[in-house]
């Protein structure tokens, strides 16, 4: 059974940072594409860093040059660091692994940034 679990999330200050970590179970890790999602009260949810089996990443515009996603296949974890958080970062912050076209999802991790 695949598992993901987010940790890390809180409350922090404007141009505070936080790193964000998802471990996942049940399945070989490394060679699926995984990403990080955010939803803020009253919006959809949107996509915010991604990154393949082989290690491309890509971002979204509002958060290119403030957040770094990574992984470690060792630890069957993926990282989300977020540097020179904003007030619209809040949100639930949520991982998502694609296994051959099945999506599965964390609980989230609930990030508060305040002015």
């Amino acid at each position: 059974q695949v598992q993901l679990v987010e940790s890390g999330g809180g409350s922090v200050q404007a141009g505070g940072s936080l790193r964000l970590s998802c471990v996942v179970s049940g399945l070989i890790f490394r060679i699926f594409p995984m990403g990080w999602y955010r939803q803020a009260p009253g919006k959809q949810r949107e996509l915010v860093a991604a990154v393949t089996g082989g290690g491309s990443t890509n971002y979204a515009d509002s958060v290119k040059g403030r957040f770094t996603i990574s992984k470690d296949n060792a630890k069957n974890t993926v990282y989300l660091q977020m540097n020179s958080l904003k007030p619209e970062d809040t949100a639930v912050y949520y991982c998502k692994i694609e296994v051959i076209g099945m999506d599965y999802w964390g609980k989230g991790t609930l990030v508060t940034v305040s002015s």
